[in-house]
């Protein structure tokens, strides 16, 4: 099993990672560390797998999780019986709470990790391409100020591994979304086609993390994209059209 690591935020206090697909045991194909989707893996398959995840973990940190739905709505995580997968309808959890790690799922969409090493606190952000036109990032940095009080200038972020530029196409539907929440939205697009284009969802969401306030030196970017490495990370527009399913990663941060 491998975990992507952003080490800035671990150096600030932050224990965080990106899973990958490997060392699992859900069929995937085999071996797969699929983390999430119940409606097309077993519960038994995803709890050991969650379990072998958490391993690389120490401090017996427990998931926060929310229902993801491709949104913009922000559940914050103050009460430690709040803590698991809970059916809240959000697609981003902000808490500063220890032995918690928040949680994005995702397999193409863009996984955003926050945290501020003053107040402790910290955010895990699912941002597909609804999110992001929906700018889910910066309102995640807005509620990690509101609730705790913290300041974009001493926050870290990192963007795990998502669909990149060179293969993520996209209609009509997004290339609207985009031009009408954001001036000079066509530098996030190459267009292929008429009424299609590539859409670099990692640049976006950087943008975005620095117009709230986040220096560009504390922004960290995975160099991966999920559709190229299918070796490496699960893809629902190459797996979920080829094979009918496909797994889910995890991007997860808590306190160290």
């Amino acid at each position: 099993m491998r975990v992507l690591v952003c080490r800035p935020l671990e150096e600030a206090g932050f224990a965080n990672g990106f899973s990958t697909r490997g060392g699992g045991v859900s069929d995937f194909p085999e071996k797969s560390l699929n983390l999430a989707g119940f409606n097309e893996d077993s519960a038994e398959n995803i709890y050991e797998n969650r379990r072998r995840f958490l391993r690389a973990f120490e401090g017996g940190f427990r998931l926060a999780m929310v229902w993801q739905v491709h949104g913009d709505q922000i559940k914050t995580v103050n009460d430690p019986d709040e803590i698991g997968d809970s059916e809240e309808k959000a697609d981003a959890v902000v808490s500063n709470l220890p032995n918690v790690l928040a949680g994005a799922k995702t397999a193409d969409c863009v996984p955003v990790l926050i945290g501020d090493p003053v107040t402790h606190s910290f955010a895990a952000v699912h941002a597909g391409w609804r999110g992001t036109a929906a700018s889910i990032v910066m309102k995640a940095v807005q509620k990690l100020g509101e609730s705790y009080g913290a300041n974009p200038a001493n926050m870290i972020a990192a963007i795990g591994p998502a669909a990149g530029c060179s293969n993520y196409e996209v209609g009509q539907d997004v290339l609207d979304a985009f031009t009408t929440n954001f001036n000079g939205s066509e530098k996030y697009f190459k267009t292929t086609r008429e009424g299609h284009a590539l859409v670099d969802l990692h640049r976006a969401n950087r943008d975005q993390l620095s117009e709230s306030g986040i220096r560009e030196a504390n922004i960290y970017t995975a160099p991966f994209c999920t559709m190229a490495r299918p070796d490496l990370f699960f893809s629902y527009r190459l797996e979920k059209r080829r094979f009918g399913k496909t797994g889910r990663l995890l991007s997860v941060i808590g306190l160290a």
